[in-house]
């Protein structure tokens, strides 16, 4: 690919995930265009608020935004994330570009008493600081205790490891991108928690008029993984999403040509889970995204959902057990 700059310059956040998959976009970059690429850390909001709950925290964008910032100024020429971490509206003149082929988007369960869900103790204590987390887990096991766990992927393992907790769960991709697949004790089925939004998916963001990385960026993107994702997120917009509503989406190719999706909505308490599956066109993913959203509400999602975001205001403790 004839290059048009002399160097990229990657914005990411500093954690070890964040770094890997960063690393990964990089190796790709300079294949593709044959020119030096480094990486800036940019510190989020998300990393510097530790020790409140996310659902807490407020505000779209925890992970995001201070990378948009300097991708916006010209400081970076693209912007590396976890795509579940990515708001649906992004800042103008900024899109997502590129989606590489998605890794394994399930839940699972890391323990240092290999166990599933249902070989859990009764009261056992279960890490997790996912909303999306707590209300299924509560509705498939209602005498868990939910901890709520902060920190770096590998802090969050030993907890469990550790018997801090008895379990935590987590998003499969990240643990086996790392290179730690061994210390998983437990794949969870989606069809017994709904992945978030974009889990196991890498977003590149780049400006919407920057012509040179639009043509690296198709290069980079894996057709399926964007049309899934794009599906999802119409999901999450749809129902005014994020890490302050337990809300999932997860959809995949069938057959080459076929989209099927399931989502969910729940309470916080998980006893009322709104859940739908739906099959749709790999030509149509907005379409099948929003036919998604309206069954929900037809369900009865905006009540649960409006209960939810009462709840934020007042403090998400009081519908939460811990």
């Amino acid at each position: 690919m004839a290059a048009e700059r002399t160097q990229l310059t990657i914005g990411t956040r500093g954690s070890k995930l964040a770094l890997w998959q960063s690393n990964y976009i990089k190796g790709r970059l300079e294949e593709l265009t044959g020119l030096p690429v480094s990486l800036k850390v940019i510190k989020t909001t998300g990393d510097k608020i530790l020790d409140v709950p996310l659902a807490k925290v407020g505000g779209k964008g925890l992970f995001t935004k201070e990378i948009e910032v300097e991708l916006i100024d010209g400081t970076v020429d693209l912007a590396v994330h976890s795509m579940k971490d990515v708001p649906t509206e992004l800042p103008e003149g900024l899109v997502i570009a590129a989606t590489p082929e998605r890794v394994d988007p399930r839940d699972v369960i890391v323990s240092g008493g290999d166990h599933t869900i249902d070989s859990l103790p009764d009261g056992a204590r279960v890490g997790t600081s996912s909303l999306r987390r707590r209300s299924q887990l509560l509705a498939l096991r209602p005498d868990v205790q939910i901890v709520d766990v902060r920190g770096n992927l590998d802090t969050r393992m030993r907890k469990a490891e550790d018997g801090e907790v008895d379990a935590v769960i987590l998003a499969a991709a990240g643990i086996t991108r790392m290179g730690w697949g061994e210390r998983i004790t437990h794949h969870i089925d989606p069809q017994k928690m709904v992945p978030a939004v974009g889990q196991g998916a890498i977003g590149v963001e780049i400006r919407e008029d920057d012509e040179f990385m639009q043509r690296v960026c198709a290069e980079l993107s894996d057709p399926a993984t964007l049309t899934c994702v794009t599906a999802e997120r119409v999901v999450m917009r749809g129902l005014d999403g994020g890490c302050q509503v337990p809300i999932g989406a997860y959809c995949r190719v069938v057959d080459g040509d076929k989209l099927v999706m399931d989502a969910f909505v729940g309470s916080l308490d998980g006893e009322t889970l709104l859940r739908h599956t739906l099959e749709g066109s790999t030509a149509e993913p907005v379409m099948l995204g929003q036919a998604m959203v309206d069954h929900l509400l037809e369900m009865g999602a905006t009540a649960i959902l409006a209960e939810v975001r009462q709840a934020g205001d007042e403090g998400v403790g009081s519908l939460l057990k811990t």
